[in-house]
C-alpha cells in the first residue's frame, strides 16, 4: 500500500496506553455495511453513510464513500467533471493512485498517494476531479476516500480555500504497544495534531493495525467515534464485534477510549488491518441539502440553486494560478 509507511515503529513516538481503572471503553452501537454504488461519470464507491444510520449519528458528517481499491485498465479510469459546492467541506484522501483536480478560481493540482485534499467550499466553488493523464494511459490501481464535513451556520459564507496536505507531512506516531501505525490528517490524539486545519472540530486518522495487535485510542469526550475497515478483519470494541472490509463501527457517545482489534491472521496483500478513525463534535444544526448544497433552510438552499444557474459561483474554463510544481498546489487561500 503505497499510503504513508514507516521501517520501524519503534522509533515514533507513541500514543498513551489508556489506564483501565481511569478510563471508561466506548461500546459498539452498531456495524452498517457500505452500500455499492456509482459517483461522478461512473466510478464504482461504496458508500458508509448517509444510508439507514440517522444523521443524528454522523453529524458533523455528512458522507464518507470509499472508491476501490480498483484496478483500472488502460482508458478505464473516471473521475468527477465539473460540479458545485457550497455550505461544506470536501476531504479526498487518496491510499493508492493519483486524482487531477481544478477549480473554477484558478487552482488545481495532483493529489496522490498518502496525500489529502480539503476543500472548504464555503460559499460556493466549481471543481472537477479526474484521472491523471499517467492512470488514463497506463491504467493502475486507485483507491481513496471522500469524507464530507459540514461547516456551522456561521462559516457556510466563508471564501472557499484549499489545504493541500503531503502525505509527508502527516503526524506518525505508534500505539502504545508498537502494534499500529496512525497517522493523523486532521484534529488531535493525547496531545499530538495533524497538518489539517478544521472549521469543525473533529479528528481523522488512519490506523494501520498489525494482525493480532489491538489498538486503544484515547477519545476526546464530546466527540462521537467511527471506524471504517478498508483492508483486513478484526473486531470493534469491547465486545468484540467483527469488522470486516467495506464496514463501519459506530461507538456509543458514553466513555474516553476507544478500541480496534486486528485478526491473528489477515488476508489481502497489505496483510493487516487497515481502518479510518474518525469523529467530530456535533453541530446540531439544521441541515437542509440538495445534492451539493448543505445549507440550514430551504431558502438557502433555494439562493444556492439560483446562484449556480446564474454563473455566480464560478464559470468555467478558469485561468489556471501559478503552482510550485504539476504536482503540487500552494496551500492558500483562492477565494
Amino acid at each position: 500500500m503505497p499510503a504513508v509507511t514507516v521501517d520501524d515503529l519503534l522509533l515514533l513516538q507513541r500514543v498513551r496506553r489508556p489506564d483501565p481503572a481511569l478510563t471508561a471503553e466506548r461500546r459498539v452501537r452498531g456495524v452498517i455495511t457500505a452500500e455499492p454504488g456509482f459517483e461522478g461519470a461512473g466510478f464504482p464507491i461504496r458508500r458508509a453513510f448517509p444510508g439507514p444510520l440517522a444523521p443524528r449519528h454522523t453529524d458533523p458528517f455528512l458522507m464518507l464513500d470509499h472508491v476501490g481499491a480498483v484496478d483500472y485498465a488502460p482508458g478505464e479510469a473516471k473521475g468527477a467533471p465539473w460540479h458545485p459546492h457550497r455550505g461544506f467541506e470536501t476531504v479526498s484522501y487518496v491510499v493508492d493512485g493519483a486524482v487531477a483536480h481544478q477549480d473554477s478560481n484558478g487552482g488545481g493540482g495532483v493529489i496522490g498517494d498518502g496525500d489529502t485534499q480539503w476543500m472548504t467550499a464555503g460559499s460556493g466553488i466549481l471543481h472537477d476531479e479526474m484521472p491523471t493523464e499517467r492512470m488514463l494511459a497506463r491504467g493502475g490501481v486507485m483507491q481513496s476516500f471522500q469524507l464530507w464535513v459540514n461547516l456551522p451556520a456561521a462559516a457556510k459564507w466563508n471564501p472557499p480555500r484549499y489545504q493541500d496536505i503531503r502525505g509527508d507531512k502527516l503526524t506518525l506516531l505508534s500505539s502504545a504497544d508498537g502494534g499500529a501505525l496512525l497517522r493523523i490528517i486532521a484534529g488531535e490524539l493525547d496531545g499530538h495534531r495533524g497538518p489539517g486545519a478544521t472549521a469543525t472540530p473533529i479528528t481523522l486518522i488512519h490506523a494501520t493495525v498489525s494482525p493480532g495487535a489491538r489498538l486503544e485510542l484515547p477519545w476526546p469526550p464530546g466527540f462521537n467515534a467511527l471506524v471504517y475497515a478498508f483492508g483486513g478483519q478484526g473486531t470493534a470494541g469491547p465486545a468484540g464485534r467483527p469488522l470486516r472490509e467495506g464496514q463501519m463501527a459506530l461507538y456509543g457517545e458514553e466513555g474516553d477510549t476507544i478500541s480496534v482489534t486486528a485478526d491473528s491472521r489477515q488476508d489481502g496483500l497489505a496483510g493487516a488491518l487497515d481502518v479510518l478513525v474518525f469523529g467530530g463534535r456535533p453541530l446540531r444544526e439544521p441541515v437542509a441539502q440538495y445534492g451539493p448544497f448543505v445549507m440550514n433552510t430551504r431558502e438557502e438552499i433555494a439562493q444556492a440553486v439560483e446562484d449556480y444557474r446564474a454563473g455566480r459561483l464560478g464559470t468555467v474554463p478558469a485561468r489556471h494560478l501559478d503552482v510550485p510544481s504539476p504536482s503540487v498546489t500552494s496551500e492558500a487561500d483562492v477565494g
